[in-house]
């Protein structure tokens, strides 16, 4: 029987990554992956608190790549053979079923929210089947054993350690680890063979996706003519495209290839089987997820548009409940990353920022341990497990307002200022006063006592307001939710978000975070003497 002190199970991104921080700190570590790579993945939007953890990562454990990768210009300049997108920052625009998106509206339905100032400091889409195998092959040069195709059938937990066993390429395989990594993903290895309860009640986010990697998509300004300019082009961003079923993410890579797919909630999905019913199939093959895609673009003009002439990649792919969440998150002799624990939706790029904190974490668990135990301490496990459940919450709670406030444009452009104001303020400190243990610090605002309850308190409002059916609400009602968030904000707001001279526009404005200093907890000089950190 093989021994290791760490396996870890799946090579995406994450797994390799941890793989080869846990090599630096002298752990024998096997990889174990199912398929091969290279290999198609969703999940490729980072943000800049993304690119913090990246930057943290590559100066601890000596990683120069990841330090390339945590920025456009320098991933051009070292690394220009892993496709990727530039992403400036968030774009969104409201559709209405049979109605082109109309920019000479009175206010038009669209928000723009910079999260940097120029191309080469933004941040990226991951191509994920570039990055992942890119990442797995500098865990192999870095002396890792990796082992794929691999079929992991069982796992027996002791005390001093965990006997996986299985298959690969039809021989059988067991090896014992003193500690087990889950890395695998939705519904992963551990979650099948140890009795880990289900946690999906806790979540309230219900929604379908519908996706694929696309060519020759057209740009929303060569669709909708007069578009006026915001602080960056529209379509180098995170395009959320919001409807009245759900909503749909664009995000387009560098060399013409774009990653499309619609994610629907349960009453957006039942609203079109009507509809699917009555028109039938236009050919033998357009069934299932192609009739569903064909149904959506036909319903909204511009987004058809922008689609007319694009092709699909590969063939479109359809999960009817994205959402997944386990009960425990670590034990004694194992531990969950976070997409292998929970999983809530795509909406506002959480997944790699938040799958990059935790390895942040483990790597200080695996830092503090015993090499001689080859497992963390179980005080320190309990602290991973806690905070990834409240941050489990949180993401799930962010995103089932914003499900809520799609109702209406309004609300949920105020709803999103939350949002942007958490990793704003986020960013600026972690840039500004960089500070031992930020890996500790809860992500989207957890633990922070101002900005922890905004997502509920925003939540319970958008249900009075919607009823938890859509409705758009009174425009008094809508009004005074959105005086509340910017009131609610406001001592973290160094941004200069929820204000109406921005028409939905907001830039990266170094003046304002200037002038909100005070609410840093620096000076102004401080803050002027610091800025370079944010260039």
């Amino acid at each position: 029987m093989d021994r290791c002190q760490v396996a870890i199970v799946g090579s995406g991104f994450a797994g390799s990554l941890l793989a080869r921080v846990l090599a630096v700190l002298g752990y024998d570590v096997v990889l174990l992956e199912r398929g091969t790579h290279p290999r198609f993945a969703i999940g490729e939007s980072t943000t800049p608190l993304a690119n913090l953890s990246l930057e943290r990562l590559a100066r601890r454990y000596g990683l120069t790549d990841c330090y390339y990768l945590a920025a456009h210009g320098r991933w051009l300049q070292h690394l220009p053979e892993l496709r990727r997108g530039l992403k400036r920052g968030f774009t969104f625009y409201r559709h209405h079923p049979g109605e082109p998106f109309d920019v000479s509206r009175p206010a038009p339905e669209r928000l723009l929210v910079a999260a940097s100032p120029r191309d080469a400091v933004s941040d990226t889409h991951w191509l994920r089947a570039d990055v992942d195998h890119h990442l797995v092959r500098m865990a192999i040069a870095a002396g890792i054993d990796y082992r794929e195709r691999v079929e992991l059938t069982g796992a027996a937990v002791g005390e001093r350690d965990v006997v996986l066993s299985g298959r690969r390429d039809g021989a059988p395989l067991e090896l014992r680890a003193a500690f087990v990594v889950d890395a695998s993903g939705p519904g992963g290895f551990l979650s099948r063979r140890l009795p880990i309860p289900s946690a999906l009640r806790r979540t309230r986010t219900r929604s379908a996706i519908l996706f694929s990697h696309f060519g020759d998509v057209r740009t929303f300004r060569d669709v909708v003519p007069g578009l006026p300019d915001g602080p960056y082009p529209d379509d180098w961003a995170a395009v959320h495209h919001l409807l009245d079923e759900g909503w749909m993410y664009s995000l387009r890579f560098d060399h013409g290839v774009t990653s499309a797919g619609f994610a629907l909630s349960p009453r957006g999905l039942a609203s079109l089987a009507p509809e699917l019913a009555a028109r039938g199939p236009a050919s033998p093959g357009d069934a299932g997820p192609a009739a569903l895609w064909r149904a959506l673009l036909q319903r909204y003009p511009t987004i058809g548009a922008l689609f007319a002439d694009a092709t699909p990649l590969r063939p479109l792919g359809f999960r009817g409940r994205m959402q997944h969440r386990l009960a425990r998150a670590a034990d004694g002799r194992w531990a969950l990353l976070p997409h292998a624990y929970a999983f809530v939706d795509p909406l506002f790029s959480t997944g790699i920022a938040w799958g990059l904190r935790a390895i942040e974490r483990l790597a200080l668990c695996f830092e503090s341990a015993s090499r001689g135990t080859g497992a963390p301490s179980a005080s320190e496990l309990a602290r991973y497990d806690e905070l990834l459940a409240a941050e489990a919450d949180q993401v799930d709670i962010l995103v089932a307002g914003a499900y809520d406030a799609m109702a209406h444009f309004d609300l949920f452009a105020a709803h999103a200022m939350i949002y942007f104001a958490s990793v704003s303020y986020t960013e600026a400190r972690q840039r500004l006063l960089p500070e031992e243990g930020v890996a500790w610090q809860g992500f989207l605002g957890v633990g922070d006592p101002l900005l922890h309850p905004l997502p509920r308190q925003s939540a319970r409002r958008l249900r009075r307001i919607t009823g938890g059916r859509g409705d758009p609400g009174t425009a008094e009602g809508r009004a005074a939710y959105q005086s509340w968030v910017t009131r609610a904000i406001a001592p973290r707001n160094i941004a200069g978000l929820a204000e109406p001279r921005r028409h939905g526009l907001y830039p990266v404005d170094l003046d304002v975070l200037v002038e909100r200093h005070a609410l840093l907890g620096m000076s102004r000089e401080e803050v002027l003497s610091a800025l370079p950190r944010l260039r």
